[in-house]
């Protein structure tokens, strides 16, 4: 059997998923929708079995799954529709914008009792189950704390320009769209993180997103968590977050790629080859279909998503000196 699924939002994270579900024998993308025709266009030419629907909800009412890729405002009211319709939903990232809505969200999605997680893309990657691994049996020795280092040239990157209202303050911005992500995985090896003290900074424009952002966070034990990122200037991307411990550390770059030191270079994990991207997409969808199935799943839960919206929150609003 397959899970006939409804695709919310054709975006670049929209159009992602659906080439890998299509690739899926798990999943059968049957429905598709976005109010941007040429996004629309763009989804069919890589699935011309789905169908591109008139609306939002033509496309909940006629699958079993709705993966929701739009952006975060309208995400709670399409989740809600779904969820209470008897759909199981999964989420992109960021959860929202605003805490008290995400709050009500999570608890209403609880009440139906549907199967629905959140699309932090490394919760079921090799490089996750490698440190977290790592971290359990003791092979990092005592966990000291984390580092996240983000640089673009500019941001939206070229990639993400079609998704236009990444570049707003409302809701875009590097720390939703990706530091969040490493602070998923960062509460998942070290535990639930406090915000100590951030500082954003922002364009004249108030209408833009930030430019920069210092923050540490710390454990319920002290071991601390430093963010440091920054847009501007000529440089490649740069995306990493370092685990460290007394006797091994693990770097993940890019998101999916893994490597270890002991104190000298860093040493890139092999993989057999195995593209890590589309084989953490992969793992994703194997456990969602283990979710549907009443089994445990990797995947973020809506209550995790939630703990890391109010950090990205918090870090958005500064505090501290």
């Amino acid at each position: 059997m397959t899970v006939r699924t409804a695709i919310i939002g054709l975006g670049i994270m929209g159009r992602r998923m659906l080439e890998h579900m299509v690739a899926h024998d798990g999943y059968e993308p049957a429905l598709l929708w976005d109010p941007d025709p040429a996004a629309c266009a763009q989804a069919r030419d890589l699935a011309p079995g789905s169908e591109i629907v008139q609306s939002a909800e033509a496309a909940i009412a006629g699958a079993d799954l709705v993966y929701l890729a739009c952006p975060p405002v309208p995400r709670k009211a399409l989740a809600l529709m779904a969820a209470e319709a008897g759909k199981a939903v999964f989420l992109e990232k960021p959860l929202g914008v605003d805490i008290a809505a995400s709050e009500d969200l999570v608890a209403r999605l609880a009440a139906t009792g549907v199967p629905v997680a959140v699309n932090f893309t490394q919760a079921a990657s090799l490089a996750m189950t490698a440190v977290t691994e790592a971290a359990r049996t003791g092979a990092m020795g005592a966990l000291v704390g984390a580092d996240i280092v983000v640089t673009y040239g500019a941001w939206p990157r070229a990639w993400q320009k079609a998704a236009d209202w990444l570049r707003f303050r409302d809701e875009g911005g590097m720390t939703r769209e990706v530091i969040s992500h490493f602070l998923f995985v960062s509460e998942r090896v070290l535990g639930p993180l406090t915000l100590t003290w951030a500082r954003p900074s922002y364009p004249a424009d108030t209408a833009l997103c930030e430019t920069h952002m210092l923050a540490r966070l710390e454990t319920a034990e002290g071991l601390p968590v430093t963010v440091m990122a920054s847009v501007g200037g000529a440089q490649p991307d740069r995306q990493e977050l370092t685990l460290k411990g007394a006797r091994a550390s693990h770097r993940i770059s890019d998101f999916y790629v893994d490597a270890v030191s002991d104190g000298g270079p860093f040493h890139p994990v092999e993989r057999g080859g195995v593209d890590p991207r589309s084989g953490a997409i992969r793992a994703q969808l194997d456990e969602f279909l283990a979710l549907i199935e009443g089994g445990a799943s990797r995947l973020a839960t809506p209550q995790e998503a939630l703990r890391v919206q109010k950090l990205v929150e918090a870090m958005l609003a500064g505090k501290g000196g």
